[in-house]
C-alpha cells in the first residue's frame, strides 16, 4: 500500500511544482505560502513517535484492565465448583431466596391458612384482607411474619445447599453416562434428600406460624414467644407434631420444584437462539423467574392436600392424639373436596414465591461467579 506522504528522498530529488515556484526561484528562498520540505522529516518523526507511545499506553492499559478484572473475579467468588466454599455460598443464597420471599407474601399465606382452618371464615381473599385490616391494621395482615422469615430462611439454607451437594454426590456415584441419561431421577433424589433435612429445621417455626395465623387473636408476640409457649404447654414434641405432614407436603413440592425447574430451563434455552452463555445476567435471571413460576404452579397442585392437612393438624390436633387418628378425624370432617380448599390463592402465592426464589438464587450465583441452575452444563475445567 502506498504511503500517505512522500518519502524524504522523493521530496529532495524530484522537481515539485507549486504555484509560487517562480517566486521561489526569483528570490532564492521559499515564500510564506510554500511548504518547506526540510521540515517533513521532523514532522513525520513526531507522528511516528506519538503512534508508538499510544500503542504502548494502550497495551499497558489493557494489561491493567485484565489484572483488575482478575482481581474482581476472585473477590466476587471465583471459588472452585463443588468445594466447601461453593456449598457454603449456595447455602447463603438459599437462605436469602426463601426467607425474604416467604416473608413478603405473608398476607397471602395468612388468608390461605385461615381459610384452610375454617372455610366459612371469609367469602373471598379481598374480603378477608379488608376484614383483617379493619380489625388489626397493617400489622394484622402480616401476622406470622417473624416465624415465617426465620423458618423459611433456615429451610432455604438447608434446601439449596444440600440440593447442590446431593446432586453432585449422586451424579458422581452414578457416573457421567448414567447421570446424563437419568438426570431427572437424579434431580428428584437430590431434592427429596435435601428437603428431608430442611423440614427438620423448618418444622418448629412452621408450627408457631400456623398457630399464630389460625388463632384469633394471635396468641404470640413473635417467633421466640411462640416457641417458648408451645414448649411450656406441650414440650419440644409440640413443635414437631406436624413434621410428618410437613414432609408429606414439602418433599413432593420440592421434588417437583427442582426437577421441573431444571427441565423447563433446559427446554427454554434449547428453543432460544444461541447458547445459554450468550445471554447476560438480566436475560438469565428472567429465564430463571419464568421457569420458576411455571414450576411453582405444578408444585402448588402436587402439594396442596398435604398443605391443608398441615394447617389442620397444627390448629386442631389435641395433645397426645395419635397422628393417624388425627388425620382420619380431620379427613372425615372436611372430605376430599376440603383438601383442595384455598388452592387458587396458593397457586398465585407459590408461583410467585418459586419464581422469585429461583431469580434471587441464580442472580446470587451469577454474582459469585457460578453458572446458573439448569440448562446446559458448563464445560469441565481442565485440571493441570
Amino acid at each position: 500500500m502506498a504511503p500517505y506522504y512522500p518519502s524524504l528522498d522523493a521530496i529532495h530529488g524530484a522537481a515539485i511544482y507549486t504555484p509560487s515556484a517562480g517566486a521561489r526561484l526569483a528570490h532564492g528562498r521559499p515564500t510564506p505560502y510554500q511548504a518547506r520540505p526540510e521540515l517533513y522529516g521532523a514532522a513525520m518523526s513526531v507522528v511516528e513517535d506519538a503512534k508508538d507511545k499510544a500503542k504502548k499506553l494502550s497495551a499497558e492499559a489493557q494489561r491493567e484492565f485484565d489484572l483488575a478484572a482478575g482481581r474482581a473475579s476472585k473477590s466476587t467468588g471465583k471459588m472452585e465448583l463443588y468445594s466447601g466454599s461453593y456449598y457454603a455460598a449456595c447455602t447463603f443464597g438459599g437462605l436469602m431466596a426463601c426467607g425474604l420471599t416467604h416473608a413478603a407474601v405473608t398476607p397471602l399465606d395468612l388468608v390461605k391458612t385461615r381459610r384452610q382452618v375454617d372455610s366459612s371464615l371469609y367469602k373471598s381473599n379481598v374480603q378477608a384482607w379488608r376484614t383483617i385490616y379493619r380489625a388489626e391494621g397493617v400489622r394484622g395482615i402480616f401476622t406470622g411474619w417473624s416465624p415465617t422469615l426465620l423458618g423459611y430462611s433456615a429451610q432455604g439454607a438447608f434446601k439449596y445447599g444440600w440440593y447442590e451437594y446431593f446432586k453432585k454426590t449422586y451424579a458422581d456415584l452414578a457416573g457421567p453416562d448414567a447421570a446424563a441419561r437419568y438426570k431427572t431421577g437424579l434431580y428428584l433424589a437430590a431434592s427429596a434428600s435435601a428437603e428431608f433435612l430442611a423440614d427438620i429445621a423448618l418444622c418448629p417455626f412452621e408450627a408457631v406460624k400456623v398457630r399464630a395465623q389460625g388463632t384469633m387473636p394471635n396468641p404470640y408476640a413473635g417467633a421466640a414467644d411462640g416457641i417458648r409457649k408451645v414448649v411450656a404447654a406441650e414440650g419440644v414434641a409440640g413443635l414437631y407434631k406436624g413434621l410428618y405432614p410437613l414432609w408429606g407436603r414439602q418433599i413432593p413440592y420440592t421434588m417437583m420444584k427442582f426437577a421441573s425447574f431444571e427441565t423447563i430451563v433446559e427446554m427454554m434455552y434449547a428453543r432460544l437462539p444461541g447458547q445459554k452463555t450468550d445471554y447476560g445476567k438480566a436475560a438469565q435471571t428472567a429465564v430463571s423467574f419464568s421457569a420458576g413460576y411455571l414450576a411453582g404452579i405444578l408444585c402448588a397442585v402436587v402439594s396442596h392436600p398435604a398443605d391443608v392437612m398441615v394447617s389442620k393438624l397444627n390448629a386442631n390436633r389435641a395433645p397426645g392424639e395419635p397422628f393417624g387418628g388425627a388425620v382420619t378425624r380431620i379427613y372425615k370432617d372436611i372430605g376430599f373436596g376440603g383438601l383442595w380448599n384455598g388452592l387458587p390463592v396458593r397457586i398465585v402465592m407459590i408461583g410467585t414465591l418459586t419464581g422469585l426464589q429461583w431469580m434471587i438464587y441464580d442472580y446470587f450465583k451469577i454474582f459469585m461467579g457460578f453458572p446458573t441452575t439448569g440448562g446446559a452444563a458448563p464445560p469441565a475445567e481442565q485440571k493441570k
